[in-house]
């Protein structure tokens, strides 16, 4: 699949019936590194470009949600500063609650995306209208992807993103 800014204008276009849009955090929302305090505490790097974008497309009403198989750490602090509040984290089928979300929101999957860069998040690339892989994930990610960002994950992939669905969005109207 070829990168985001030379997909066809037919793919970009459907972004504009994106409603939902879920989010891997290691490796998408981060550069996939994960730092260990003494006490054992965890932290990561976000990137600030990444969370302008998520709260632009929150503002226009795209339904955001973080789907992590991480454990927690800093993941719910930074969700609640940018205003996501689907956070599942320490997830290990992530298909089963993007499911249960996407019934709960009454949004079609066939109108949901999901970024991902791993092959737990290949479950998700089967059920979606839209799966997105960060130009760093991994080789099976990215054949199973229909749009692949220019940008690596934790360096602004997701902000790619939101900035493309911003635009379709305001191409709609």
């Amino acid at each position: 699949m070829e990168n985001l800014l030379n997909q066809n204008q037919q793919i970009l276009s459907q972004l504009s019936k994106i409603q939902l849009l879920s989010l891997d955090v290691d490796g998408v929302l981060t550069d996939g590194g994960i730092f260990y305090s003494e006490d054992g505490s965890i932290s990561r790097k976000f990137n600030v470009k990444d969370g302008v974008g998520i709260k632009r497309i929150i503002k226009i009403g795209i339904k955001v949600a973080i789907i992590s198989a991480g454990v927690s750490g800093s993941i719910p602090s930074r969700a609640a500063t940018l205003g996501i509040t689907h956070v599942f984290t320490g997830v290990n089928d992530k298909r089963s609650v993007l499911e249960n979300l996407s019934k709960d929101l009454k949004i079609d999957l066939e109108n949901s995306a999901h970024i991902g860069d791993d092959i737990n998040d290949l479950e998700l690339f089967k059920i979606i209208g839209f799966p997105i892989a960060v130009a760093d994930a991994q080789p099976e990610v990215l054949d199973a992807a229909k749009i692949i960002t220019q940008k690596k994950g934790g360096q602004g992939a997701v902000r790619e993103i939101c900035d493309a669905l911003s635009n379709q969005v305001a191409k709609s109207y």
